[in-house]
């Protein structure tokens, strides 16, 4: 469908962006004062003398500079009014990227601090807002019919983030004050980034720029909003009360509006990695428009870089060893900071051996990519030396399978990101890791080392084995889940055992009192339909009894059902004895059918077998079709403890959508789960018979068993949330991708 281009797009697009500047300087003092009393909340927490002391001088320096800091980041945004681009010529900003025949200078300390924190900065606002600024470009470049955004264009994340971090020094602030009070300035100014490009995004639709990319209609967040004005100049926006909503006739959607904007993180995930790797493949087609073409007919690495290649992996396992064997040596061995120094030379070494434009071009990208992965502060120290150790076999498979740069579902980029998403929980103690996992991991590895040459065989292979461990892990070895795992099967298998059994009797029973029957007297005789009419009886018994009534009838029945299953195995010339035990198994089944909860078998399908009832199989109930009620866990006398919860209320009515979401969820994933008045990091340990149950499990052993239209609910109501709106690939994807936006050249150099 191509989508209509206003006939004034180009005045549109510049009042969008007047509109989005005049935002940021409107809704910066709110955002520094924030800052403010965020700090001096900073002040107010135990610490040990010498931290207290900074607090101290920071909430004191932020007392003397917050106003100059704010004027100049509206001094510098009011700068890009005009032209919608901020110099980055300014005094105390960064030096623009170097083009390839630029003369090499010296780059100061400070000067590459200072980017340090800049790019987490931007790296936090995208963390944060990365489908409204997606949907943004996308509407700004239809606006404007060019293919990408220029690299200081106000509107990137990365230039609000230089503008905040350039008048932060300029005020006379310094790096040191900013890193005591980092996480509390990225959380304040993504948070003022995501609702900056939600209100633009909210004015172009007002347009009907795009309108069929619009998922995400209400953003809620518990602080003091930013209320943007709904008018339609470019006035920008005012302050709120806290909690408030962004206008009257929002605030009755209440709890829902949360709703739609997880279903748009559900909507919209495959399709964001999937823009996110097309993104990057338009990017280095630009450079390189032979990178294209490659992944059509791969080419396998040149001889002079697959010795490169191979020399630095070997360089990488033997430094890494000894790192590890070393006791007084590891934590400064294996920190990102000299990871990242060694990739960087390793890197030089690699493009040097490099044959091909194409060849350097996938050095870079993968080197960027490990770079984000390295740095990902959430994953364990103990674990970021053997995913360091991935990043030559990877390499290998980019250069040999282009294709890793053009699909989500490449195994290498599946292991990597199953593994990450295991072992990345929320906080410190949730990325506490197992012992066996641990060693799991270390094992692919090794694995994936010892075939350098079977390219995406390999990943697969290991991938498929991670998954089987994964299994046996949470079952068996994981100490937090494993009591919690054996009694959701049983809650499930107790569920079962009653059909089971009455399957297994009239499998193995009851096919040859039928057959014997119909010889006796006939397909149609009485006898014949006694038997069949006695096989549907048993099958209804069997099934769950979840009111008095229901069983009150089961013993009603029951005694002449038992005389005619005796008379039957007579018939049959079934032993007496074999006849005792097959009726002592089927007591114990009815008897558990008392007790279960499953869902019971309509009577419409029970009248169908017995007017339609020809052969054995068409009494057996399509075990496909039949849901697992929720009543089924609610048995909580017998299943429920402290430790171990069954959840039977809460949520909102799920959409088909997000069922389908309930079975895609993956073993070993970290989710962040609201309830009972707790909210506390959960990995999902295991997943029942066609994913009806799961069961997520806290840290600290906490167990809490779902059933699938229940966690489906809780999805839909963000009562749930994933630990990573995105994979680990695809977050470093999108670092990269914020890297070269600055710098392509660096593809080629």
């Amino acid at each position: 469908m191509t989508t209509a281009i206003p006939a004034n797009a180009t005045v549109i697009a510049a009042q969008a962006r007047r509109y989005y500047v005049e935002g940021l300087v409107n809704g910066t003092p709110s955002v520094v004062a924030a800052v403010v009393e965020n700090a001096k909340q900073l002040l107010a927490q135990p610490a040990e003398h010498q931290l207290a002391m900074q607090r101290r001088d920071l909430v004191h320096d932020l007392g003397k500079s917050a106003p100059f800091w704010q004027s100049g980041i509206v001094s510098i945004l009011r700068s890009a009014t005009s032209g919608g681009v901020v110099s980055a010529s300014r005094p105390g900003d960064l030096p623009p990227p170097s083009g390839r025949g630029a003369p090499l200078t010296l780059v100061d300390d400070d000067t590459i601090e200072n980017e340090i924190v800049s790019s987490k900065l931007a790296l936090a606002m995208m963390d944060r807002s990365s489908w409204e600024f997606t949907d943004l470009r996308s509407r700004m470049l239809l606006l404007e019919g060019r293919d990408e955004l220029d690299p200081n264009d106000v509107l990137r994340p990365h230039v609000l983030a230089r503008v905040v971090t350039t008048a932060w020094r300029n005020a006379g602030l310094s790096l040191e004050a900013w890193k005591l009070i980092q996480p509390d300035l990225q959380d304040e100014f993504s948070h003022f980034a995501e609702e900056s490009y939600h209100e633009v995004n909210r004015w172009l639709l007002e347009r009907r720029v795009m309108p069929d990319i619009d998922l995400r209609p209400f953003i809620r967040r518990s602080r003091n909003v930013v209320h943007w004005s709904t008018g339609s100049g470019a006035s920008g926006f005012g302050i709120s009360q806290p909690g408030a909503s962004f206008d009257g006739s929002r605030a009755s959607v209440a709890d829902e509006t949360r709703l739609m904007t997880r279903m748009a993180s559900l909507s919209r995930s495959i399709d964001h990695a999937e823009a996110v790797l097309g993104r990057l493949n338009r990017l280095v087609g630009r450079q390189l428009p032979d990178f294209a073409s490659t992944a059509v007919s791969a080419q396998p690495a040149s001889p002079r870089l697959k010795a490169a290649i191979a020399s630095a992996q070997e360089g990488i396992v033997e430094r890494l060893a000894r790192a590890t064997q070393s006791p007084g040596a590891v934590a400064p061995a294996l920190s990102a900071p000299a990871l990242l120094e060694e990739m960087h030379q390793r890197k030089q070494v690699l493009k040097q051996a490099a044959e091909t434009p194409v060849e350097r071009a996938t050095i870079e990208i993968v080197a960027l990519l490990f770079q984000s992965i390295l740095t990902e502060e959430r994953l364990p120290a103990s674990v970021r030396v053997w995913f360091a150790r991935l990043q030559m076999p990877v390499l290998r498979v980019a250069v040999g399978e282009p294709d890793f740069f053009a699909t989500t579902d490449h195994p290498a980029r599946r292991l990597i990101d199953r593994m990450g998403a295991c072992v990345m929980g929320f906080d410190a103690t949730a990325r506490l890791i197992g012992d066996s996992l641990e060693k799991e991991i270390k094992r692919i590895v090794q694995v994936v080392e010892a075939y350098p040459d079977t390219g995406r065989r390999v990943f697969q292979t290991v991938l498929t084995e991670f998954e089987k461990f994964l299994e046996h892990y949470f079952r068996s070895e994981n100490e937090a889940s494993k009591a919690g795992v054996s009694l959701a099967q049983q809650v499930e298998q107790r569920e079962t055992l009653a059909i089971q059994y009455t399957m297994e009797f009239l499998f193995q029973v009851w096919a040859d009192v039928l057959a014997m029957a119909a010889v006796k007297s006939g397909p149609q005789g009485e006898f014949t339909k006694a038997m069949k009419r006695a096989a549907t009886d048993l099958i209804w018994s069997a099934s769950a009894k979840v009111s008095r009534e229901e069983r009150a009838e089961v013993i009603r029945r029951l005694p002449p059902l038992l005389k005619t299953l005796r008379e039957g195995m007579d018939q049959a010339g079934l032993a007496a004895e074999r006849q005792d035990e097959h009726l002592q198994r089927l007591n114990a089944s009815l008897a558990a059918a008392f007790t279960a909860k499953a869902a019971a078998i309509p009577g419409e399908r029970l009248a169908e077998l017995k007017n339609r009832l020809e052969t054995l199989e068409e009494m057996l109930p399509d075990a496909q079709e039949v849901d697992i009620d929720e009543s089924l866990v609610l048995d909580l006398s017998g299943h429920e403890n402290s430790a171990f919860e069954i959840v039977a209320e809460g949520g909102s009515m799920p959409t088909p959508a997000m069922l389908s979401w309930a079975r895609e969820l993956q073993v070993g994933a970290w989710y962040m789960l609201d309830y009972r008045n707790r909210n506390e990091p959960m990995q999902l340990a295991w997943q029942g018979m066609r994913r009806q149950l799961s069961l997520f499990v806290s840290p600290n052993g906490r167990c809490v068993l779902f059933q699938r239209h229940r966690l489906a609910a809780f999805l839909q109501a963000g009562l749930l949330v994933p630990a990573q709106d995105e994979s680990l690939t695809v977050k470093a994807t999108r670092s990269a991708l914020a890297k070269l936006d600055v710098d392509p050249s660096r593809l080629l150099n």
